[in-house]
């Protein structure tokens, strides 16, 4: 569905950007790698360096001269490669060696971000995955722009226990090794179930083995628009039109991230890949999923019909931004991340969220606990705990669940750490202190449920 440049499209799109904050999240290009990997590992970050410094040399240069063109500010420039595991499989040496090769193409490029230092681990690790695990905490605390994914959950296969319990200790690991920067190497490390190859946001953004050589998605943002939607609603507007109201919104959101997919693929060379619809908040005023909840009538987010409130919201925008694309994908709802999220973060602050409220907002939303700020003396058990809890969500109900936690050393609940950039800050939130070491230490596998077999 191409997007008509008329006289209303324009106007609409300029009173979006001047007035209700739109913005493209992100633009991130989606590069194979499965065609680098040599006889050594030095010989296969050669390869793994040119193929993305070649690949996306044009890329800032075009996104630039996009938001020149339109006047649509592009907040990021992404690229996502092959999960690495997959690349440095069946070579000796530090598969580190890759994620600092990946670091300085990224620099050479100019994006801001580059994910793919990832794995795939649900039904259990090759030898080449089970290296990369081990060397995530090095990979990201030694690099800038390099962010890592591990998958350890399918609702087909069931949840990899053994591979939680080991994310627990890469995380508390990672944490210490970047203590003096807020644990940052945690910000850029996300756990999943059900991950998707096609998401264009960081840090889980990985480009899928089902994917062609390379393409172009775009990450949409717009908390600001939906709620500036809702302003023009009466206070005795019914829920019914208030969905009504955000479908409208995000039918014209996504018609402005397909313009800009669109053109970025023409001028690159390369396919479009997809629109990803998800709502994706900053820490700034006027830029927040949770503040959307609370002008459906919520004193402040976290209280009683919170989740209920992020189920229509969540359900309105798929449906509106469905509307206006043929070529939706990546995670697409809505993201609440704690530190990103200014509404999300006065309600940490004042006890209306906790980490429990957070658990049950994640069986809705588009992604699981996200940059939530944890006491740095939390147990490596403790995490994967955490994990286990959100992989059995998304297995249960077929869904893309994560974890990004950052147990920043030295912090207990109440203490505030800011990260920094789009990433924000944060108070730091308070954790069920019971142990759970006995169930962790069983390790094995959670079975798939019996509705995970659909064919």
């Amino acid at each position: 569905m191409s997007f008509q440049l008329n006289s209303r499209n324009i106007l609409d799109t300029i009173e979006m950007i001047e007035k209700y904050r739109l913005d493209i999240r992100t633009v991130t290009m989606g590069i194979s790698l499965l065609d680098c990997s040599r006889t050594t590992m030095a010989e296969t970050c050669r390869a793994v360096y040119e193929r993305v410094v070649v690949q996306a040399t044009r890329l800032v240069e075009v996104c630039e001269g996009i938001e020149s063109e339109l006047g649509i500010p592009i907040v990021n420039k992404r690229i996502s490669v092959t999960p690495v595991s997959l690349i440095t499989a069946g070579l000796d040496g530090n598969p580190a060696d890759v994620a600092r090769a990946l670091d300085k193409a990224a620099k050479e490029v100019g994006v801001n971000f580059l994910g793919g230092y990832s794995a795939l681990v649900a039904k259990g690790g090759t030898t080449a995955e089970k290296a990369l695990i081990r060397s995530i905490p090095e990979a990201l605390s030694e690099t800038d722009l390099v962010c890592g994914s591990v998958n350890i959950a399918t609702s087909r296969a069931g949840i990899n226990m053994n591979a939680a319990a080991e994310m627990g200790r890469v995380i508390k690991e990672a944490a210490e090794l970047t203590k003096d920067r807020s644990a940052i190497a945690c910000a850029k490390l996300v756990v999943f179930a059900n991950s998707v190859g096609d998401n264009p946001f960081m840090a889980g953004a990985y480009h899928g083995v089902e994917e062609p050589d390379c393409v172009v998605s775009v990450g949409v943002s717009g908390p600001g628009v939906i709620h500036r939607a809702l302003e023009s609603l009466e206070d005795t507007a019914t829920l019914d039109q208030v969905a009504e109201e955000i479908k409208k919104a995000a039918f014209k959101i996504t018609r402005a991230g397909q313009l800009v997919g669109d053109l970025a693929s023409e001028r690159l060379g390369v396919p479009f890949g997809i629109v990803d619809l998800s709502l994706a908040p900053t820490a700034e005023q006027g830029d927040s999923v949770a503040h959307i909840l609370e002008r459906m009538g919520l004193d402040q987010v976290g209280t009683h019909g919170t989740t209920a409130a992020l189920a229509l919201l969540n359900d309105a925008v798929k449906k509106g931004g469905m509307m206006a694309c043929s070529r939706v994908g990546g995670l697409s709802g809505s993201f609440i991340p704690v530190s990103e999220d200014k509404g999300m973060i006065d309600a940490v602050r004042a006890g209306s969220i906790t980490i429990d409220k957070l658990e049950a907002m994640t069986s809705i939303c588009s992604v699981g606990f996200d940059m939530i700020a944890i006491p740095g003396d939390t147990t490596a058990e403790t995490i994967a705990g955490m994990i286990a809890d959100e992989a059995a969500i998304g297995v249960m109900n077929h869904k893309t669940t994560a974890v990004r936690v950052i147990p920043v050393p030295g912090t207990k609940p109440g203490d505030e750490v800011n990260f920094g950039g789009l990433l924000g800050y944060a108070p730091v939130i308070p954790l069920n202190q019971v142990g759970n070491s006995g169930f962790i230490r069983r390790g094995g596998f959670i079975p798939a449920p019996v509705h995970g077999l659909r064919n």
